[in-house]
Formats: C-alpha cells, structure tokens, sequence
C-alpha cells in the first residue's frame, strides 16, 4: 500500500492503495466517482476515458501510481450542472440510449474541443475512435460535437 496524491475534478486527494491498481477502480471503489465505467478492462472500449492533465485517457489501464501529483477530471467533474455545451448537445440530439458508454464518449468528446474548438468531420471521427457505443449512436455523438462546438464560439 501507498498514499498517493492528485487532483481529481478540483480537489485534492489522497488514496492509500496499491499503486498498480487500475486508476479506474480507485475511482470507484475508493472515491464513489462510478460515472466512469468498466466496460472491457483492456481499453478498447473507452467506457472509462478521463481526462489526465487534460488529455483523454483510458483508466482501466493506467495504474494509480501514474497519476501521482496529476490532475484527473472525471464526467463528475465535467460540469456538475449539466451546463456543459457537450451535456446540452447530448440532450439536444437525443445521444443516450441505454447509456452505460456516455461518460467515456463525453470525456473523449471534451478533450478534443479543448484541444481543437474547431473540428473538421475527420477531427471528430479520429478523436472518438475506439469509443465504442453498442447502441450505435455514432451519427449522434458526431452531430451533437458539431453543436457543442457552434455554441462554444
């Protein structure tokens, strides 16, 4: 066991765990964060995409000793409110279906307009690949990027 601190959706933490524990589970089962889900546990799926210093990253793979002194945003952190243009486009297209893949795909979907407030169609197809949706809303999330990205302007 050890105690490792980071930031995690503004604040700071501290967890006294195994270090190669998967972040994802520390996230969970150590800090009640269960926005981020477990889908395949060999990060193909993005179901557990956070942000790492600002970067979209899958947590079921990152063990929690990397993440020492780094700042981690989860969906719980991406606005508490709702107001977040990506969470109103959501709504606004309908994305959601059974739901369990909208945390990683919103995560993901965010660190690319941070990264690029303007993405082209193969911006957004680059950045979201290997976020798996089984409902098949792939058409939506797109469309609903686009919009975050209008009303961001």
């Amino acid at each position: 066991m050890s105690k490792i601190n980071f930031t995690l959706n503004g604040k700071t933490v501290q967890v006294d765990v195994d270090g190669q524990m998967p972040l994802l589970w520390v996230l969970r089962d150590h800090l009640d964060m269960t926005g981020t889900k477990y889908g395949c546990g060999i990060g193909m799926c993005g179901a557990c995409t956070v942000h790492l210093n600002g970067s979209a990253t899958r947590s079921c793979l990152l063990p929690v000793s990397a993440v020492a002194g780094a700042e981690i945003k989860t969906i719980e952190g991406l606005d508490p409110t709702g107001n977040h243009p990506l969470q109103k486009a959501w709504i606004e297209h309908d994305v959601p279906q059974c739901g369990y893949c909208q945390s990683g795909q919103l995560m993901s979907a965010a660190a690319l307009l941070q990264e690029n407030p303007k993405p082209s169609e193969e911006d957004i197809e680059a950045a979201m690949y290997g976020n798996i949706c089984r409902c098949g809303t792939y058409n939506r999330i797109k469309s609903a990027i686009k919009t975050a990205a209008e009303s961001s302007k």
